[in-house]
């Protein structure tokens, strides 16, 4: 939902309590578009005042981001006047979105003096402007712009403030009639939803839906079509939820698409019909509801644009190994064909003196053919017959060097974009950012994106474990390795690696000889292990069965059905020497075919963290 008017006039009401009289210890500017004010009244708090286009807000948070090594000269100038200040009032200017900060503090020449910060919350025109009262001017702006930009008015230090243009809504009405008098000045062709955002201040898209929704409309009804009686129960849905002064107590929420982990998708300052089909969680206050649902957002933002940099370099890369792989298999192609090239060499060589000198080309017997077919050889006629079947045997010995070559390249091409499509699984899998991050350092490691070089971490079997190759010393594993831990309905733990580093380490390191290790059959994804007891071969049928659920869950396969899931032992497996990482072999191992089930994937994604 939309920070509207209604609902910053709920959250103006929450939080003046909490921080009139707080004293402004520090302010940052930790974006560009972003502050941060430190206040302090029987302990600390942290108010952020954000004018980003796309999510324009004010909410008290804990989340401390990194400052620029600079403060930004709008941050300059609010510790000049501010720091040190009190938040004497917070006020709302009716159900506009325009949220008044009054600070008292000291000024230059010691006088007490009261400064407006205004926080313009206006979708890509959202700003954030400190004011002087007593002249209305101008000290700055988050943003500025002048005339050039603006034809209403200009953001810059000394000039005027002027509020935003008005678009001359209504308050909220008590009265029914007058209020059903406004409503009918509107055209009577237009649908209820329309009417109420154009009509009454304070009202997003969303809050006229739930106002027609909850008068038990329907939301495409026009305003000609409603008689007495859906007015009337329209009326009382409006005054229950677009007059902050009328609702004594709210009931804050947050929705959720479903149960599996996932940010939230929408929050209200009370129950709404129209998110009826998601999952409602109630939120201790407005605060928390709207901090939960913006955090979330910016994280995903984030999350989403990291992931969208390191998903074009991964693109990128198997772009050119496919175009390499597409050059080997024509190269591969046409040196098939020219295998023929020792044949023709041989009859040559065999029919010599049928040859007359300066002949363009031979009709000699096929005595490859069992059938003694006649073959019709080119031939340069200015040189011997001899010097061409010679030419010949150098067009074949080159198209067999070049088959030899070229099915190396070929196979190592093939690595490479089975290596790079599992990366792009974990890509689209991640989560948190410490995932990317871990992703990141694997491309670094590998060579695809310029770094500080590391070592590349092989994780090679413990100590004990079947493999004659490798006499490399084992190294202790990563503390900061955590791979998903779900629990199956039996109570059983599964691991899920995260990224190859993780599956490396997760199979190699963390399984023992004995444990049951899953993956879906030649298809890129991670790799799945069952602890099991000391004399126990497999676990319960439903603990395998929902193990191979969440190794097609994470890998390319998801959503297919009747997907193999190859199950084998750990010491069954082995990691070539150089292998990238996540790639490993086996030579025994069982295939289970299965469709996950949605119902039985949302109980194990929500049992999620439930370790030992």
């Amino acid at each position: 939902m939309a920070l509207d008017g209604v609902t910053l006039a709920y959250l103006v009401n929450e939080l003046a309590p909490q921080l009139i009289g707080a004293r402004i210890d520090k302010i940052f500017q930790p974006e560009k578009d972003e502050i941060h004010l430190l206040l302090r009244q029987q302990g600390s708090r942290r108010l952020l005042l954000s004018t980003n286009a796309t999510s324009p807000r004010f909410h008290l948070t804990q989340e401390n981001k990194k400052n620029p090594p600079s403060p930004p000269m709008f941050c300059m100038i609010l510790r000049k006047h501010l720091e040190g200040g009190k938040l004497v009032s917070l006020s709302q200017s009716e159900l506009e979105r325009v949220v008044t900060f009054s600070i008292q503090n000291y000024n230059e020449r010691g006088d007490l003096v009261t400064l407006h910060l205004h926080l313009e919350i206006m979708g890509k025109h959202s700003n954030l402007i400190l004011v002087d009262p007593t002249t209305n001017t101008i000290l700055d702006g988050l943003k500025r712009y002048s005339h050039s930009l603006s034809r209403y008015r200009e953001v810059l230090p000394g000039r005027a403030y002027f509020e935003p243009p008005s678009q001359g809504k209504r308050p909220p009405i008590e009265d029914e009639e007058l209020w059903r008098k406004a409503l009918y000045s509107e055209d009577l062709e237009h649908p209820l939803t329309g009417a109420l955002l154009a009509l009454f201040a304070g009202i997003s898209p969303e809050l006229a839906r739930e106002i027609v929704i909850q008068a038990g409309l329907a939301t495409d009804t026009l305003l000609h079509q409603c008689g007495d009686i859906d007015l009337s129960r329209l009326f009382q849905a409006y005054r229950r939820l677009s007059n902050p002064e009328g609702v004594p107590e709210i009931q804050p929420c947050l929705y959720y698409k479903s149960a599996l982990q996932a940010p939230p998708v929408a929050f209200s300052f009370m129950p709404f019909q129209q998110y009826q089909e998601l999952r409602l969680e109630n939120a201790p206050s407005l605060n928390d509801a709207i901090t939960s649902f913006y955090q979330s957002k910016s994280t995903n933002n984030t999350l989403e644009s990291k992931r969208g940099s390191l998903r074009k370099i991964v693109q990128e890369q198997h772009a050119h190994f496919k175009k390499k792989l597409k050059i080997y298999t024509e190269a591969e192609s046409k040196a098939m064909s020219s295998l023929m090239y020792q044949q023709w060499g041989e009859l040559l060589t065999a029919n010599l003196y049928l040859i007359p000198p300066g002949s363009a080309e031979a009709t000699v017997e096929n005595y490859y053919d069992p059938a003694l077919s006649k073959v019709v050889i080119p031939l340069n006629p200015y040189i011997s017959a001899i010097d061409n079947a010679q030419h010949y045997y150098k067009l074949y010995n080159k198209a067999k060097a070049t088959l030899l070559n070229t099915k190396t390249l070929k196979e190592a091409a093939l690595e490479e974009l089975t290596y790079l499509d599992s990366l792009q699984v974990s890509l689209d899998q991640v989560s948190s950012l410490a995932e990317l991050e871990e992703i990141h350092l694997e491309l670094v490691s590998q060579g695809y994106v310029a770094g500080k070089h590391l070592k590349k971490e092989t994780f090679k079997p413990k100590k004990g474990r079947l493999n004659t190759k490798s006499k490399a010393k084992t190294k202790a594993p990563k503390e900061s390795i955590h791979p998903r831990v779900y629990r199956s309905s039996q109570g059983r733990i599964i691991y899920v690696g995260k990224n190859n580093t993780q599956n490396d380490w997760l199979t190699m390191r963390k399984g023992r000889p004995s444990d049951l290790w899953l993956h879906v059959k030649v298809i890129p994804g991670s790799h799945v292990l069952i602890p099991l007891e000391e004399g126990e071969e497999f676990p319960d049928d439903t603990t395998l069965e929902e193990a191979a659920a969440l190794a097609i869950y994470y890998s390319q396969a998801r959503g297919s059905s009747q997907v193999p899931v190859d199950y084998t032992h750990v010491k069954q497996i082995r990691k070539p020497n150089s292998a990238k990482p996540g790639m490993v072999i086996y030579d025994q191992n069982w295939t289970l075919y299965l469709t996950p089930k949605q119902e039985v994937l949302e109980r194990l994604l929500s049992s999620e963290g439930q370790s030992d």
